[in-house]
């Protein structure tokens, strides 16, 4: 169920974009203007609105930490906030003065790309607030960008109606002509880094435009073959041009809204349609999700922000993982812990569960606990607990390793673990790769290992690793729910 808690109208024009940090909510509109509300009761805060551009404001994002806030506008800047004072830390100009109508930080902030009305795309260091690179598409305006969540790649979409996707380099990798037709209007890529069943990297990302539609795309990366966009869903459930559209922070849900005045909520994965909200006068131009809680922020061309909560999912159709249910423990038990932490009766009680009744009288006179049992091997089951069937050996050998590849029961997401030691990361660092590992653990394995990755076995083309800042502040949200 989705309900309407508050409705916000400090804007004196139509609002063109809404975005969350963890604890702020900036909305930005065509009144210049971006008023900052606190996420916990929307109350709007001393400093705002924010004044300080020429011109209507198109596109506000936050930096993964929520300290900055970047804004851009039809006057071709894209400004920098600090969200402690409210006070202007920067004002980047836009190549050849254009004006700037989307911008978008990577999941680390170290960069912030804007797109202009000429076709420009600039990437600026956000570190130095200098220009990195620049690029073009010719003929169009860049309407929508998103950075891919290992933050080595963004997107863009256009007017024209592709998707282009680049590198930090500003090297064109690929290309999804005709993705909408009569043009974008947004895409945003979902925030978990998943695993093709040929062992690559793959994203997914949604995008909208003026056909009316929300597109579900998997985006995969191919050790040879390069990039591979395939359409995974279409989404047909508004009825004119859809203007934004917006995944959750655990990438279950995704909303969107359109001209038709409606918002949609759907499950994500599937594209299954969950709720269809209809509390705006005019075209709903713009959407985001909370980091934090289950709330969804709306902004409308009738110059209000609706604010609505989103209850716990479970009996909606084709289900979803509330936020709520992201940071609960399961009950009481062994599997409230990391398998390293188990007791000796943990792992008889886990066996007891795999159906491996016959060697509990083995691993109990050898008071095995959490850390041997990821410890053992088929010659340590022979020799040690004497265990004389080769099948049985098997049997429980399998069912460890299983035990080792499996996300920890007790609720953590899966993407807090470091994929080579299995445990709640600490220092989470973006590989070549594209996924994220502890940074003692993947330090350790390309100094002895050769220069492959630990989920590929592919080659890695740089050892440089990235702070993946978005990932470790998310793990320590994470943990103050237990």
């Amino acid at each position: 169920m989705v309900s309407l808690i508050c409705t916000l109208q400090s804007h004196q024009d139509d609002v063109n974009c809404c975005a969350f940090s963890g604890a702020l909510l900036a909305t930005c509109s065509a009144d210049k203007s971006i008023c900052v509300y606190s996420a916990r009761d929307f109350s709007e805060l001393p400093f705002s609105p924010l004044s300080g551009h020429g011109y209507g404001v198109h596109c506000c994002c936050f930096s993964a930490c929520g300290q900055y806030l970047a804004s851009c506008s039809t006057d071709a800047t894209t400004v920098v906030w600090s969200m402690d004072t409210g006070e202007i830390e920067a004002v980047l100009e836009h190549p050849g003065r254009s004006p700037v109508r989307v911008c978008a930080f990577s999941p680390d902030s170290s960069f912030l790309v804007s797109g202009g009305s000429d076709g420009t795309i600039a990437l600026w260091d956000f570190t130095s607030r200098t220009l990195r690179r620049t690029g073009a598409v010719t003929d169009t305006s860049i309407v929508a960008c998103s950075f891919t969540p290992c933050g080595q790649l963004f997107i863009t979409g256009s007017t024209y109606g592709d998707l282009r996707l680049w590198d930090l380099n500003m090297n064109h990798l690929h290309a999804e002509k005709n993705a909408h037709d009569l043009g974008v209007s947004c895409c945003q890529f979902a925030p978990q880094i998943m695993k093709g069943t040929d062992g690559c990297v793959q994203f997914r990302l949604a995008s909208c435009g003026q056909d009316s539609l929300v597109k579900i795309w998997i985006v995969s990366l191919l050790s040879a073959a390069g990039i591979k966009m395939q359409l995974a869903h279409t989404l047909t459930g508004q009825s004119a041009p859809i203007l934004s559209c917006a995944y959750s922070a655990d990438g279950q849900m995704l909303v969107s809204g359109s001209v038709d005045k409606t918002v949609t909520v759907y499950q994500a994965n599937e594209g299954v349609l969950l709720y269809t909200l209809n509390q705006h006068d005019r075209y709903v131009t713009a959407c985001a999700f909370s980091p934090m809680a289950p709330l969804i922020a709306t902004g409308s061309m009738d110059k209000t922000v609706n604010i609505w909560r989103v209850e716990d999912g479970s009996g909606a159709q084709g289900g979803f993982l509330s936020f709520e249910n992201l940071f609960k423990l399961k009950s009481s038990g062994h599997s409230r812990l990391m398998v390293s932490e188990w007791s000796e009766e943990d792992v008889l009680a886990w066996l007891r569960e795999e159906g491996l009744e016959a060697v509990i009288d083995m691993f109990k006179s050898n008071n095995i606990d959490g850390e041997e049992l990821l410890s053992l091997t088929k010659e340590t089951l022979s020799s040690e607990l004497h265990i004389e069937s080769l099948g049985l050996r098997c049997k429980v050998m399998k069912k460890i390793e299983e035990l080792k590849m499996a996300p920890v029961s007790n609720g953590t997401p899966d993407e807090y673990l470091c994929p080579i030691t299995r445990e709640i990361m600490k220092d989470p660092v973006i590989a070549a790769d594209g996924y994220s590992y502890e940074r003692e653990a993947i330090e350790s394995w390309i100094n002895t290992k050769s220069r492959t990755s630990p989920m590929t076995n592919l080659p890695l083309q740089t050892t440089l690793l990235t702070p993946n800042r978005t990932l470790k502040m998310a793990i320590l949200r994470w943990t103050t729910y237990q």
